[in-house]
Parts: C-alpha cells; sequence; structure tokens
C-alpha cells in the first residue's frame, strides 16, 4: 500500500477511527499488518491481540476506506502544490483544504484554480472587465449598461457595451459557480428535495415496452431504491428513457425558482426578481439564473445522478457479495459417493459418478427424452451405475428438463427396493456450463467430453459446494441484481474478498484440494498452488505443515499467513488438522505438559481441558483471545462453521407453471435474494418472487433478514400467470389471494402508452415480479 506523510497517516487513522467507531490503536495495528502484507483472513483469526479482536467484516470495510482515504491525501497534497506554484494560496483557502474530508469537497476548493480551457470568463478577464464587474457590484444605482460602455476593449473583441456587459456577467457567473460553499450547499438541497424524473422518448414506446413502468416515472432521490436506479439507468442507457433532476412541479414552476434565489442568498447577492427592480439589482438577478440554469444545473444532474448510480452500485455489489457467501457456505452433503446428472433433451441427460473425494468414476449420457424417449433404458443403465459404485446420493440439476429427470430417478428408487436408501436432491447448476468449457476443467478433465463436466460439477458442488464454486467465476454464479450494470471492478473485488473470507472461515484439506480452492487460501495465489498441487502429485501426501516449506517458492511469510487455514486431516501432528496455528503449537505443548497428555489423547475431546483456565497460559505474545480459540480447537478441531445438510421436497405432480393453483402451499429453495424480495424454486423451471411484504407478519427493512440464498422454505401461491411466467408468493401462509388474481391470462386489451409508473407495495405486484424475474433470468 502507498506510504503516506506522519501528518496524513495520523489524520487517516483518526478518520477510520472515527467511521468504524474503533479505538485509534485498533486502527493503527490493523493498518500496520495489511501494510506488512497480512491478509484480514489471518488477522481476523491469528491477530486478534493486535487488533482488539476486529472481525473480517470491519477489517474490509477498513481496508476499503484505508485506499479511499489515502488516495484522498495524495489528491490534497496535488492541488495543494498546483495552487502553490500558482502564488494564489491563502491561509484560509490553506485551511479550507486541509479540512476538507472527502474528494467532492477538494475538487470543489480547486475549482477556481484549476487549469481549464480558455472559457468566455476567461476571455473577459483578460481583456480587463472585472473591474468591471467590481464597478457594477460597488454601484446598487448603476445602469450596468451604460457602466458598460466605459470599459470596452475592442482588440479583445469587446467593443460594443452589450459585449462587455455580457463578458461581466460570465465572470461573475463563473465566480459564484465555482464557490465550494455555494456548491455544497446546492448539492445538499437537491439531494434532499430533488426528485429524479423519467419518461419515454418520444417514439420509443414500443421498443421500451419493457420500461413501461418509468415511462411517465418520479421519486425522491434519497428513497430511490438501487434495483430501481439500475432499472432507470438501464433504460436511459438503451435509449429509451430520458431522466433529469428537479424539484417538486410546483418549485419546479416558481419564478424565480427556488435555487435561482438561493444562489442569491448564499452569495449574498442583492438580486431583485421583480418585474420593476432597477437595472443594477435586476441584472444581478439575470447573473443568478445563469448560475443556475447554464452553470450549475446540467453538471448537478451528471453529478447526482453519478452518486445514485455510485450508491445504487454499491448496494448491488453488497446484495450480491451476501448471496454469494450464503452460497458458498452452504450445507455441504459430505463424504459421500455421488451419482451427477445435468438434465436435457435433446441432448440427452449426462451422468457422472463420483467417489467420496470427488474422483470421477464413471460416465454416461442417457436419453429418456426429445424424439428417443428411452426411459427403460436410461433407469437400467443409472441402475447398474448406482449399484456399481455404490452411490448414496443423485445431485440432478435444476435446468432443463429438471423436474421430468428428478420424478424418472424418484421412480426408480421406489421400484427397486435395494435402491431405497439412495436420496436425490436438485441442486443449482448455475456456472456449471462456465466451468465445463473453462481452461481449469480443461485441465482437471482433459479426456472428458466438455458436456459431462457439467454433470460432474453438479456431483461436487453437493458434495462441497465451496470446493466446487470457487472454481466458477463468482459473477457466472447469478446470485446478484443487476450484475452487468454495476462497476465491474469493484464488484469484482467484492466478490473475491467473499471467496476470500468463506474459504478460510472453513479451512483447506492441503492433500485434496484443487488448484483454484488453494488460490483463494490467504496468502497463495495461483502459481503457489499449482506448486503445492505439483508437489503433491510428484511426492505424495504433505505428512505435516512443516512439510510445506518444501514447495517451491513457499517461504516463511507464506507459511505464517496460509498455515492455519490448510489442514493435514490424517498427518503426523494431529493438530495439523486443526485451525491451530503452528505459531501457537508451544502453547498446547504447555497444556499438554499440565495435563500430563499427549495431542492425539486429547484432541477432539469435550472434557479433556476441564478445570483449565485460558488465563493460565497467557504469555507475552499470546493474549486471552488465542488461547480461547486454542481450547475450543482443541475441543472441536478443524470445526466446520457451514449448517447441516437440509434439502427441499418439491411436491409431486408439480413440475410446471401450468401444474401450479393459486393457493397452493409449496417448499422451495431460495436460489437469490435481492432487496425487494426473494426468487424462490418450487421445481417448475420459473422461480418465484416472494415480495419483501410477504417474507414475514413483521415489517422487513432487508430480506436478508429472514431468507438466505439456499434457505429452504414453505410458500403459498397468490399468483399465477402463465402467458407472462409470472408466479407470485408468499410465506405468511395465513395470506388470502385476491380472486381476481387466479392464474391471470395474457390481456388482449391494448395499453396505454403512458402511464403513471411507481410500483404499488402490495405483494402481488405485477409489474416488480415481471422485471425482475427477467431480471433473474
Amino acid at each position: 500500500m502507498t506510504n503516506t506523510s506522519t501528518t496524513d497517516s495520523s489524520r487517516i487513522f483518526s478518520w477510520l477511527a472515527d467511521e468504524l467507531s474503533i479505538r485509534l490503536a485498533q486502527v493503527q495495528a490493523a493498518v500496520e499488518l495489511l501494510d506488512n502484507g497480512a491478509t484480514v483472513p489471518f488477522i481476523a483469526r491469528y491477530r486478534k491481540e493486535a487488533t482488539g479482536g476486529l472481525d473480517d467484516s470491519v477489517l474490509r470495510e477498513l481496508e476499503v476506506r484505508l485506499l479511499y482515504l489515502r488516495e484522498l491525501e495524495a489528491r490534497r497534497t496535488a492541488i495543494i502544490e498546483s495552487i502553490e506554484e500558482q502564488g494564489k494560496m491563502t491561509p484560509e483557502l490553506a485551511t479550507s483544504l486541509d479540512e476538507a474530508n472527502t474528494k467532492q469537497r477538494l475538487e470543489d476548493l480547486y475549482a477556481p484554480y484549476k487549469p481549464k480551457r480558455r472559457t468566455r470568463a476567461q476571455m473577459a478577464i483578460e481583456a480587463g472587465l472585472e473591474d468591471l464587474v467590481q464597478a457594477i457590484l460597488a454601484d446598487p444605482h448603476c445602469d450596468p449598461l451604460q457602466l458598460a460602455g466605459t470599459y470596452l476593449n475592442p482588440e479583445a473583441g469587446f467593443d460594443e457595451a452589450k459585449k462587455a456587459l455580457d463578458g461581466a456577467r460570465e465572470i461573475l457567473a463563473q465566480r459564484y459557480a465555482e464557490n465550494a460553499d455555494l456548491l455544497e450547499n446546492l448539492r445538499q438541497y437537491l439531494w434532499q428535495h430533488g426528485l429524479l424524473y423519467a419518461s419515454v422518448i418520444e417514439g420509443k414506446e414500443d421498443e421500451g415496452d419493457k420500461f413501461r413502468d418509468w415511462f411517465n416515472f418520479s421519486e425522491s432521490l434519497k428513497t430511490l431504491p438501487s434495483h430501481r436506479v439500475l432499472a432507470l439507468l438501464r433504460g436511459r442507457q438503451q435509449g429509451i428513457l430520458s431522466l433529469r433532476i428537479g424539484l417538486q412541479p410546483e418549485l419546479d414552476a416558481l419564478q424565480p425558482h427556488p435555487c435561482v434565489e438561493r444562489v442569491a442568498q448564499l452569495m449574498q447577492c442583492p438580486a431583485d426578481f421583480s418585474a420593476h427592480a432597477a437595472p443594477q439589482p435586476k441584472w444581478l438577478a439575470e447573473v443568478c439564473r445563469i448560475t443556475w440554469r447554464v452553470k450549475l444545473l446540467t453538471a448537478f444532474e451528471t453529478e447526482l445522478i453519478g452518486r445514485l448510480r455510485e450508491e445504487a452500485e454499491a448496494e448491488a455489489t453488497r446484495v450480491f457479495a451476501a448471496n454469494l457467501r450464503d452460497l458458498l457456505l452452504a450445507a455441504p452433503a459430505g463424504n459421500k459417493r455421488v451419482l451427477g446428472l445435468d438434465p436435457g433433451i435433446r441432448t440427452g441427460v449426462k451422468v457422472a459418478a463420483i467417489d467420496e473425494t470427488g474422483k470421477v468414476l464413471d460416465t454416461a449420457t442417457v436419453y429418456p427424452f426429445g424424439g428417443r424417449k428411452d426411459i427403460a433404458g436410461t433407469q437400467q443403465r443409472l441402475a447398474a451405475m448406482i449399484r456399481q459404485h455404490q452411490i448414496q446420493l443423485i445431485a440432478i440439476g435444476n435446468g432443463t428438463a429438471s423436474r421430468e429427470t428428478e420424478q424418472l430417478v424418484k421412480n426408480l428408487l421406489q421400484s427397486q427396493t435395494d435402491l431405497s436408501a439412495v436420496q436425490h436432491i436438485v441442486v443449482s447448476e448455475a456456472g456449471a456450463s462456465v466451468y465445463s468449457a473453462s481452461e481449469l476443467a480443461s485441465q482437471e478433465f482433459p479426456d472428458l467430453d466438455v458436456s459431462l463436466r457439467g454433470a460432474v460439477s453438479i456431483a461436487r458442488r453437493l458434495q462441497d459446494p465451496l470446493a466446487e464454486l470457487v472454481k466458477i467465476e463468482p459473477k457466472a454464479i447469478g446470485v446478484g441484481q443487476y450484475q452487468h450494470d454495476v462497476n465491474q471492478r469493484e464488484l469484482e473485488r467484492s466478490l473475491d474478498a467473499v471467496v476470500e473470507d468463506c474459504v478460510n472461515a472453513v479451512g483447506v484439506d492441503v492433500n485434496t484440494a484443487s488448484a483454484a480452492l488453494l488460490a483463494r487460501v490467504s496468502g497463495l495465489n495461483k502459481t503457489l498452488a499449482e506448486n503445492i498441487v505439483a508437489w503433491r502429485d510428484e511426492n505424495g501426501a504433505f505428512p505435516d505443515r512443516q512439510s510445506l516449506l518444501k514447495v517451491k517458492r513457499f517461504g516463511p511469510k507464506t507459511f505464517e499467513q496460509a498455515a492455519g487455514f490448510l489442514r493435514i486431516p490424517q498427518g503426523t501432528n494431529p493438530l495439523d488438522a486443526s485451525a491451530v496455528h503452528p505459531e501457537a503449537y508451544p502453547v498446547v505443548e504447555r497444556i499438554l505438559e499440565k495435563i500430563q497428555a499427549d495431542a492425539r489423547s486429547i484432541i477432539g475431546q469435550a472434557d479433556a481441558l476441564k478445570g483449565l483456565s485460558p488465563k493460565d497460559f497467557i504469555d507475552e505474545r499470546f493474549g486471552l483471545p488465542t488461547i480461547q480459540d486454542i481450547f475450543t480447537e482443541i475441543e472441536k478441531p478443524g470445526r466446520d462453521p457451514r449448517p447441516e445438510f437440509k434439502t427441499a421436497r418439491f411436491l409431486d405432480g408439480v413440475t410446471a407453471i401450468t401444474d401450479l393453483q393459486v393457493g397452493m402451499v409449496l417448499e422451495g429453495v431460495v436460489t437469490n435474494v435481492a432487496n425487494f424480495g426473494a426468487f424462490v424454486d418450487i421445481g417448475v423451471h420459473q422461480d418465484g418472487l416472494v415480495h419483501i411484504s410477504a417474507l414475514s407478519h413483521q415489517f422487513v427493512k432487508d430480506p436478508r433478514e429472514v431468507v438466505r440464498v439456499g434457505q429452504t422454505v414453505t410458500v403459498k401461491v397468490l399468483e399465477v400467470d402463465e402467458a407472462r411466467k409470472r408466479i407470485s408468493l408468499s410465506m405468511r401462509l395465513d395470506d388470502h389471494p385476491e380472486p381476481t388474481l387466479k392464474k391471470a391470462a395474457a390481456s388482449t386489451k391494448p395499453r396505454a402508452s403512458r402511464r403513471p409508473a411507481r410500483p404499488a407495495p402490495d405483494i402481488a405486484n405485477n409489474a416488480m415480479a415481471a422485471a425482475f424475474a427477467k431480471l433473474k433470468r
């Protein structure tokens, strides 16, 4: 990270402490560790004494804000140097620059001194018309036009009184428009009282039908939800919608405009907006109008819509990251033999059998659907594979023909008594096709057909979702909202941080993990991960953590960062299977000496340390938090933070949207959570939407307070629109659907081309369900 001066660092540390509500010493310790190359997972887990126990979420926020504030300090230094080189620095300006705590404030202060292209105001200044401005301001009784006649400069093009007066107006308007305090005041006023207006561009009504809800729309800037902002911006980007910033219509129509009056008040300009005003205050009123209408309005529109975009993108990224975390930390089925089925109709159902470690045992392609309809042959082949490879679980992808495949498997298991113990589970296949065609999949399965790799991925993600999903680019997993519309670099940074935190929270078996999974471990990268796999292939399993130092480029610093997260379950040292860091092994040795026992005899024994106090083992290096963690690890080594494995059971006979009836109560799996509600897979090839207002009888601010991706939920069908493939659901099982919501058919009645578009807040919101069902697809 970039180094800054001592003064700048002190200011940054103070700001971070205030923003994050933590102690200054915690900030200093965390920043020092980050600057020295420590990762967030390592600091959160193994440096609790130094940081006072800061968790990974606070450390991530600190890391992001630290980067922003260091960029702010670098910009402050550059601006100060520029102004000083111009010889225009004053004590007052220096103080203002020193106190600026945002990049926007810095740029506002710098605006009058920033090198810029030659404007009309600049040309007027060069022509000596600043003296005219001063003369007008000094004499309230003057006639500005008459006075301008004495300040002509024909050589500069100001050969008429009107031209000279226009030049003076440009100078004063630019002066007002570059006043930092005015800009900050108007910016806050607009943010608090402004509205975003959207309207359809003439002639785009039919082409932009999917944006119909926004054809005549307005909402307060400060209350616009992120998903609505991104929908509006997408409409503008596609040339369908026009966006502008304004006040309430009755205020926008006022003369003078409230913002024009505000310019006059804040600049202490004696403007008179009445029809019978004297020449000088009337001219000043026109300067204020020009300042607002020409100099500021367009700039503020760009800036505030940009702010809406930034905040909406940040929220969308937060939602995506939260959903990804839930998906990665979904319950694993564990070390079981799995048969993975990747359903298809024309191309057949791809089948892959894997053992407890994920090794591919067998593959096949069967054709129970489409033209062949070889149901008997398919069931015979599946039964043979199940018996031959002692399959315990069957993972069925949730794509095309998923429910048909599930029914086929269910019939098979019911008809064969010796297979009745085998369970079948429908799992998300999001990203499986992306993985199948990836370079990583080619390296992992060079001799396996691309179509069969997806079946392997589906089987493995049932065994261990985290280990398999890390092989797929997070954006391809499909648990975000408007993910392609947001800042891709920031999205990637956020999602990578989530993956890193999840992988290190669970820990990695260094002797079985793929290079893709190892690369996400604290302190490791792609090269080191590949070196670990190469060493393992050449020398066999790692006997202990210390052996990691034999891997090429795996030095002491890497060992410090990574060792605690790399596990060796059957190693020579039982502690290597736990989250106890090797640096803390001496502490364990003192504990063992105290109770006169060896590590292998006490690891995993709940009462092994009964009667001991962690406080008795504190020393100069390890404090109480680390000792408490060691006690916990000895009792439950390598504990998995993920929940117990559980699956949803779809209702028999309900396999398509046409099978749904209003009022049905079904089990489903949450596939995505957005700010407006949750999408739930109920087994009909089309996710239903539980609007935020239908998640609970209590008020819900954030849907993730109630549901998480991968969670099994019970829902009631409120509305089914077969023609538009919309399903409205409720988790409030005592909700009574309106009679008009039964199996709605597509209306043939033409809709008005323009209508108020603000979405209604009821739970069966057609417009919202449609917009975001399309987004999800």
